[in-house]
């Protein structure tokens, strides 16, 4: 029997691939090494691959579809589902096989590796940025103890630092002042680091134009603007924004039932790193309209009179993504409407 569809689960080092005939027959369902993964596909005649997305499935998807195989790429929520009883790995090769082939199952655009690298910049950027929030923390608590207080933010930490360095140290034990010293010398080389990456990101931004594109709206900076566009790629895998913002979760959830409509909290599925960089570009505008009014636009005004700020935040992000959708399938820079 020939092969029509395949379900992969992906590992490090032992892959479990789960083969379909035509008719729904199982041609084989059996272990493979990582070496022997590629040969094996380029036995086989041109079919339909159905993986989970997770770490390494981009990967392997561009390998697969090098050698003519349709490749698609499953949210692993999605395919829990058709998990029978029991968690094995052949057990969810079978499921994954059986998911891929559904009519209406959402599938996971593949990124190429020019992608993939920009996002290298956003996820190292993001892991330093935690790093210097953790020491910035750690020197407050510490100073606490001595009745020395930072001013809020992480400028203000920053600059303390390098009073340290540059400066003399306060008045306390020497033991302290070593510390103190070594961790200023850190906060302000992890400070200097993000720097580097947001330097790096911009001279990458000026190669693609659609992070220009995105740079017209606002609150859309060129960090943000740089992930979206690393992150979705061809934004008309998408129907519509609506679409696009419930993906990156900024939608309420809907619990209607009986005809009656209801509905919660957003979802907060999708992309975490875009949605909480969005949600973040909105809350600086919030404090823009307190020293320009008159560059935010009414809709944003009336919100905030009438909802909490953060409630305010959260439903501006979802406009954003609707724009930002238009904005990339359109191909044009942002035109502001004001009513």
């Amino acid at each position: 029997m020939q092969v029509t569809t395949i379900g992969i689960d992906l590992a490090k080092n032992i892959f479990q691939v789960h083969g379909i005939a035509e008719n729904g027959d199982v041609v084989f369902n059996r272990a493979i090494r990582r070496a022997q993964l590629l040969a094996f596909f380029e036995d086989l005649p041109a079919c339909l691959v159905g993986m989970e997305a997770c770490s390494s499935s981009h990967y392997w998807a561009r390998q697969l579809s090098a050698l003519g195989h349709d490749v698609r790429l499953i949210p692993a929520n999605y395919v829990k589902p058709y998990v029978k009883r029991g968690k094995s790995d052949a057990a969810d090769a079978e499921a994954i096989c059986e998911a891929v082939t559904r009519p209406t199952m959402r599938f996971v655009a593949i990124k190429t590796e020019e992608q993939q690298s920009v996002l290298f910049l956003h996820r190292a950027r993001d892991l330093i940025v935690r790093q210097r929030t953790q020491v910035s923390n750690m020197l407050r608590g510490l100073l606490a103890e001595f009745g020395i207080a930072i001013a809020q933010g992480i400028g203000s930490a920053v600059k303390f630092a390098k009073d340290v360095l540059d400066k003399d140290p306060p008045e306390i034990p020497e033991v302290a002042v070593d510390v103190l010293t070594n961790l200023s010398n850190q906060l302000v080389a992890l400070h200097l680091r993000i720097r580097w990456y947001e330097m790096r990101m911009r001279l990458q931004a000026k190669q693609d134009p659609r992070v220009m594109l995105l740079r017209t709206i606002p609150g859309v900076g060129p960090v943000t603007a740089s992930a979206i566009a690393a992150t979705i790629g061809d934004a008309r895998q998408f129907k519509n924004g609506r679409e696009f913002a419930a993906w990156l979760g900024l939608t309420p959830l809907n619990r209607s039932s009986g005809g009656k409509e209801r509905l919660g909290r957003i979802s907060k599925m999708g992309d975490r790193y875009l949605r909480r960089l969005l949600v973040t570009g909105m809350t600086a505008r919030l404090r823009q309209m307190k020293v320009n009014p008159d560059r935010v636009d009414p809709w944003a005004i009336g919100l905030l009179e009438r909802k909490p700020t953060r409630l305010a935040t959260v439903a501006m992000a979802n406009k954003t993504a609707r724009i930002i959708w238009a904005v990339l399938t359109r191909n044009e820079y942002y035109r502001p409407h004001y009513a």
